[in-house]
């Protein structure tokens, strides 16, 4: 049995190179069983959890059947979620540092800037288009067979998918993996029609940049989205019931760090908030009626273009987990093992709509581990060690736990923080707001936290996960040798900071 903390299997792509353990040499044997089954495994749901877990299984010798409701692969992620909003705001980006002379004190200057919102959605679709089928041929390479159509577990070994055509097709399978993700959380009172009144889903496509809008909800997705149209030339204003921005298990002071960037930016943001009402009005307008719970004050707002943005919610409609006698946790979730078996040995489940982080890379992780435990392996996943980025600018990203936890935790800790200001990278791309923020345990220096706030803190966060998975303490990232000039420096001289208690360069 090869180890997970100490050696790796070396494979050739990313489906084949996660590092949990299987036996040397294992495959699923594929046999014809006596109830008469023909696939080994059926995945329901091809998002990021789905289609890597169809993969892998194929790739261990498995006949592998994916189910999918929606016309195109890759799920919520791929389709109305990580990949679009990811476009939209990369590309809103660099129309806000054009507008705001960001270029022009670079010394790039140029005259009649416009924006054409056509185009720019254009470039969104293209990426959906190249990344959804770049899925179906990865399934077609690796002989998974694709059905179109929405899955129903009718047995413990059976699905029957009923196919957009309004036909149905009964699949036998020796074990079912349920990886159907989650949907919007819909706000009571408030009906969403996708043209003014708008989910995420919503808010990725519409067809003109709004004068005002309103956001309900100031975690991940909201602020995400409320900074594309703030950029593209819309008057923002985020409402959100928590006392913070970026939602649970954000540290408070990296939340109130980012807050005050993208105030500057032009957002704007009504904390301790609760929105009692939205109501469609003549003209276009939508009033939306909220109460301070701080001051006790009513507030009235108004919009042309409402975001509903509170969270999502696993999807188990029409699954078919009442024929198998499954029941779903108190908040809709299908309970599994440490080997994401449900309560019915041979079907599991994965992703959004089990427990933990609703987030792609953890469904992804979590349908490999699941796959290999089919042929034996012993992987596991250390939810600790699951990174979150927020996608603004600058960017967020954390992991571990935040000062806030570890106090609660009543763990001894030490801070080394370091700021963007006094990183060369990040002076030369005058690109210096935030900073790198590491946690380490009092008396073993172990890793327990990073929170960064920097451009690039999406692609930072991995080296302190990488170091957290092997157990690094401060003083091993302190002396590993980092490229110069790099914004990765920051990191370095954080963990520094907090081993010895002072950077060199701060």
């Amino acid at each position: 049995m090869i180890s997970h903390k100490s050696t790796s299997l070396i494979c050739k792509n990313f489906i084949n190179c996660q590092k949990f353990s299987i036996p040397l040499g294992s495959s699923f044997q594929h046999r014809t069983y006596a109830s008469g089954e023909h696939a080994d495994l059926v995945v329901i749901g091809s998002g990021p959890g789905g289609y890597v877990a169809a993969i892998k299984a194929a790739q261990l010798g498995m006949k592998t059947v994916c189910v999918e409701k929606d016309p195109t692969l890759g799920g919520t992620c791929l389709n109305v979620g990580c990949i679009p909003s990811k476009s939209l705001l990369n590309n809103s980006h660099y129309w806000h540092m054009a507008k705001h002379n960001d270029f022009a004190i670079r010394g790039i200057e140029f005259n009649n800037l416009t924006l054409n919102l056509d185009k720019l959605m254009s470039q969104k679709v293209a990426a959906v288009k190249a990344l959804t089928g770049g899925i179906a041929h990865l399934f077609k390479q690796n002989k998974v067979r694709h059905i179109e159509g929405h899955g129903t577990i009718t047995g413990v070994n059976e699905v029957v998918v009923k196919k957009n055509d309004g036909s149905t097709e009964s699949v036998a399978t020796k074990n079912i993996l349920i990886a159907t993700g989650s949907e919007v959380m819909p706000f009571s009172g408030i009906e969403i029609d996708e043209k003014t009144v708008v989910s995420s889903t919503g808010a990725l496509s519409l067809s003109q940049v709004p004068k005002k809008m309103i956001v309900i909800g100031a975690g991940v997705i909201g602020v995400e989205l409320g900074s594309v149209w703030s950029r593209l030339g819309a008057e923002v204003t985020l409402i959100e019931f928590l006392g913070n921005i970026g939602g649970f298990g954000i540290d408070l002071e990296v939340a109130k760090h980012i807050q005050r960037s993208l105030t500057k930016q032009g957002l704007k943001f009504q904390l301790e908030t609760k929105v009692l009402s939205a109501v469609k009005e003549g003209g276009g307008n939508i009033k939306v009626e909220a109460e301070d719970m701080k001051k006790k004050q009513k507030l009235q707002l108004d919009c042309d273009v409402l975001l509903v943005c509170i969270g999502r919610r696993p999807y188990t409609q029409n699954l078919g987990l009442e024929n198998v006698k499954i029941s779903l946790d108190n908040k809709g979730r299908v309970p599994v093992n440490k080997k994401f078996q449900t309560s019915v040995p041979n079907i599991y489940a994965i992703g959004d709509v089990i427990e933990g982080p609703m987030l792609a890379h953890k469904a992804e992780d979590e349908g490999v581990i699941c796959v290999e435990g089919m042929v034996g392996g012993s992987g596991h996943i250390d939810y600790n060690c699951v990174p979150s980025v927020v996608y603004t600018h600058p960017e967020v990203a954390w992991v571990g736990k935040s000062e806030e936890q570890l106090k609660e935790a009543g763990i001894k800790y030490k801070v080394g923080k370091f700021p963007m200001l006094a990183n060369s990278r990040s002076k030369c791309n005058m690109d210096t707001d935030g900073f790198v923020k590491v946690l380490g345990d009092q008396e073993t220096d172990r890793v327990l936290g990073c929170h960064i706030i920097s451009s690039v803190a999406g692609e930072l966060i991995n080296e302190a996960v990488l170091a957290m998975e092997y157990g690094a303490s401060c003083e091993d990232v302190a002396r590993v040798c980092h490229a110069h000039p790099t914004v990765a420096e920051a990191l370095r001289e954080a963990h520094l900071a907090a081993y010895c208690g002072k950077p060199i360069n701060f």
